[in-house]
């Protein structure tokens, strides 16, 4: 089969499209017939080698953490599965991704795809869907009538948490930046409960988003190299999120866009082979949005 890999780290020259053996599932896992990936932020990191400590990962490494596909084979113990379901998965990191025609999944990381977008948009909801939930829900305990700032609302995570956020009752400051003539933060002056700060901004300016959050308020934050502030006199908590594969909630969220509650955005399809390109152009800063890389079909 083909896959993306990389034999050492560096930067996107080090991936390579290539022939690889078509992986065989164990107990408890399933193989999967990739119809896309998506490209995230933190495969970037990976493919460079700044997550080797907290990511560690065997090379040579396929990337690709997000899946949607079908399944084509089960390993002993499966069940609630069967040959030709479509669906989706948030892979663990360690493991070899789903930048390959085939890939292995556990299957108890694996929810059915949605019926009501194309198989390969699916491959965008995963990871930024359960970050956004998790951040939103298990963290920031956000409820109906209370304010919410995103900062960084104009990519993936920020528009799937805007949405969640809106429907869940919340008051929503969408934060986007200069660049795309949005709100900025220094048109932020009235306090808000909650801030999930999706942004790599300095710390100085992360601290400085305290000042915004009533007492007793959270902050969510998902730049990871970067801990998240507290203000223990005003009882407002600083949170450090680190997302994590759960099958009930990425079924929640499908649920969620098969009602058309939950709109998936995609900016751009791209074949597997391109994927190093891909790797570029977000280095470079000059991905246009959500990315899906697509499998081939034959």
């Amino acid at each position: 089969m083909k896959a993306v890999r990389f034999h050492e780290y560096g930067d996107p020259a080090v991936l390579r499209y290539e022939d690889v053996e078509q992986p065989v599932p164990g107990a408890g896992q399933v193989l999967i017939r990739v119809a896309a990936t998506s490209f995230n932020g933190v495969d970037g990191n990976i493919r460079a080698g700044f997550m080797q400590g907290p990511i560690p990962v065997a090379l040579p490494h396929t990337p690709g953490i997000d899946v949607s596909g079908t399944v084509a084979e089960l390993g002993a113990d499966v069940t609630g599965f069967q040959v030709g379901d479509r669906v989706v998965g948030f892979l663990p990191m360690t493991g070899d991704g789903a930048a390959a025609e085939y890939v292995l999944a556990p299957a108890g990381i694996l929810a059915p795809a949605p019926t009501t977008i194309p198989l390969v948009d699916a491959a965008a909801l995963p990871i930024v869907g359960l970050t956004a939930w998790q951040a939103l829900f298990d963290h920031a305990k956000l409820t109906r009538g209370q304010r919410i700032l995103i900062n960084g609302a104009g990519g993936a995570v920020g528009g799937l948490a805007a949405q969640l956020a809106a429907n869940a009752g919340a008051d929503v400051i969408a934060v986007t930046g200069p660049r795309r003539g949005g709100t900025t933060l220094d048109q932020v002056t009235d306090p808000v409960d909650v801030v999930l700060n999706l942004a790599p901004i300095d710390p100085a300016q992360l601290a400085a988003l305290l000042d915004l959050i009533r007492p007793g308020g959270v902050l969510v934050n998902t730049t990871v190299w970067m801990p998240a502030p507290s203000d223990e006199q005003r009882g407002v908590r600083g949170i450090d999120l680190f997302v994590s594969s759960d099958a009930g909630q990425l079924a929640g969220l499908v649920a969620l866009v098969d009602s058309g509650e939950l709109r998936v955005d995609v900016a751009q399809r791209v074949p597997l082979a391109e994927l190093p390109a891909v790797h570029a152009q977000a280095a470079a800063g000059e991905l246009p949005g959500k990315t899906v890389v697509v499998a081939p079909t034959a």
